[in-house]
């Protein structure tokens, strides 16, 4: 497990964290910056997915206290869709140990492109309040959110923008609150996904902490714009974010 030591590798991870930390928090898709810049300090794959799941996991935390803070977070009733994510995501990690992801970032691509155009149609879904109480669909919302946990378990990478589309369209939250029960989502799983990496000897501390310290620092940024500017603010950072991740995803950058 080496890595580039140098001074400036390792002042650009906490710096690369900050941007990476700003975007999970109203978005997602911030390990597709820093997924190859660890890769490109000399950590294997696998070993970079499990040492990105601890700025994750930091994020989260700081992220999560700061919309709880500014009466940002409604969690009642997260536990039922909390559960399937974080049992997807322990099977997601196991199949992540022996990582090969060339044809799932072509597919998450795809879904990235879908996701604009379901942004797009009827974009009155975003940015009001739901009429009345939400009304759990289990039957629903169970399968979804395995399904994304499994995914986020395996490669975490615009996890985010899923659990945000499946909370506004299914669990009936609004954006700002989506996004608040979106961080408390990712961290319980990404936690329980950390473990298996852990077990496996597939974390390097020294650079997730500085990558947690830099995404720390993104989260509170980022929670607060959200709560301050409101439902309108966050949903074109998440359609720009899909744009730019779809690109990437798909060989349209770097």
């Amino acid at each position: 497990m080496t890595f580039d030591s140098g001074f400036w590798p390792l002042a650009a991870v906490p710096v690369t964290g900050v941007l990476a930390g700003f975007i999970n928090t109203l978005a997602g898709s911030g390990s597709l910056i820093t997924l190859p810049m660890l890769i490109l300090l000399g950590l294997p794959a696998n070993v970079a997915n499990g040492t990105n799941r601890v700025g994750v996991v930091l994020q989260n935390v700081v992220a999560v206290a700061t919309f709880r803070r500014l009466g940002a977070f409604d969690g009642g009733g997260t536990w039922k869709l909390v559960l399937p994510s974080v049992i997807g995501s322990v099977i997601g990690a196991q199949l992540a140990v022996d990582l090969n992801e060339a044809l799932l970032r072509q597919i998450i691509g795809v879904l990235m492109l879908l996701m604009i155009v379901v942004m797009f149609v009827r974009p009155e879904r975003w940015l009001t309040e739901p009429a009345g109480p939400r009304r759990s669909r289990l039957w629903v919302e169970v399968p979804v959110f395995f399904a994304i946990g499994l995914y986020g378990g395996f490669l975490q990478a615009g996890v985010g923008i899923f659990l945000i589309a499946a909370l506004v369209l299914s669990a009936g939250f609004n954006l700002v609150s989506a996004n608040a029960v979106k961080n408390l989502m990712v961290l319980v799983f990404t936690a329980a996904a950390l473990v298996v990496f852990i077990a496996h000897g597939q974390v390097n501390w020294a650079l997730g902490l500085l990558l947690g310290a830099g995404q720390s620092l993104g989260a509170w940024i980022a929670a607060r714009m959200a709560v301050r500017r409101g439902a309108r603010f966050v949903r074109w950072v998440v359609i720009v974010v899909i744009v730019l991740s779809a690109a990437a995803l798909l060989g349209g950058i770097g």
